[in-house]
């Protein structure tokens, strides 16, 4: 990477993941900028999670590439990854150990050194500290989502991924992650990748939208402007206008 050189913190390039024949995702390419909130929306069976995990290297390519600060996860993947942070189902916890303890596990096993004072930090973000020592299986849904942030938070990223992070967090719960989202990215200038279904929820907290379909890219933009551009007041509409759209 060019020293001084600035890059989209996520750029994924003519990204293709072909099984048994079938194309999951079709030349995908789209760009995310530092500190912005993305929605990544998409069917069922759209292709959505497939990427996702080529973006956190679970999965590979069949070919394209993915780039995270300028960097390719394909050859500099330890550099490229660094800074990434994610949910990618839902977050799993040693339940007999405590919020503390499952987090000091965690960073022993990152490629980053991260000690005592960062887990403390990461807990007080998510507003855990009070129960740090509380073990996991104590804990409701939305306290193990947070804690999950928390995790996501170790390595001091610049992106978060999270897939489906609403699934199952009561009314509560979600107000609490939707606040803690645009903190983050407030306050911390986080970038975050968010999958999720619930169109209504990622209005209110995505400035910018991807939609896909059948693998293959069908809107990316400003919410604000591909809400005027295609003549509806808000993100259900649009989603289903895009959709429609593209099986046209």
């Amino acid at each position: 990477m060019a020293e001084g050189k600035h890059f989209p913190v996520l750029e994924l390039k003519g990204v293709t993941k072909q099984m048994n024949q079938k194309k999951l995702v079709n030349n995908l390419s789209f760009s995310l900028q530092q500190g912005d909130i993305y929605g990544f929306l998409g069917p069922n069976g759209s292709g959505k999670t497939t990427t996702l995990r080529m973006i956190t290297r679970l999965i590979f390519p069949t070919s394209g590439e993915i780039f995270i600060n300028g960097y390719s996860v394909e050859r500099d993947y330890r550099k490229a990854l660094s800074v990434v942070g994610s949910i990618i189902e839902n977050p799993a916890f040693y339940l007999d150990l405590t919020a503390k303890q499952n987090l000091k596990l965690s960073a022993e096993l990152s490629d980053t050194k991260i000690g005592g004072a960062r887990i403390d930090e990461v807990l007080e973000i998510v507003h855990l500290s009070d129960v740090k020592n509380d073990k996991i299986k104590t804990f409701s849904l939305g306290m193990k989502q947070r804690l999950g942030f928390a995790n996501a938070l170790l390595c001091r990223p610049a992106i978060i991924i999270l897939d489906e992070p609403t699934n199952g967090v009561d009314p509560a719960g979600l107000r609490e992650m939707k606040e803690l989202i645009k903190r983050l990215s407030q306050q911390e200038n986080i970038t975050f990748l968010i999958s999720s279904h619930m169109l209504r929820e990622m209005q209110d907290l995505c400035n910018r939208v991807t939609i896909i379909q059948k693998g293959s890219l069908v809107e990316t933009g400003l919410v604000n402007e591909l809400l005027k551009d295609y003549g509806v007041d808000n993100l259900e509409d649009l989603f289903f206008a895009c959709v429609q759209e593209a099986r046209q």
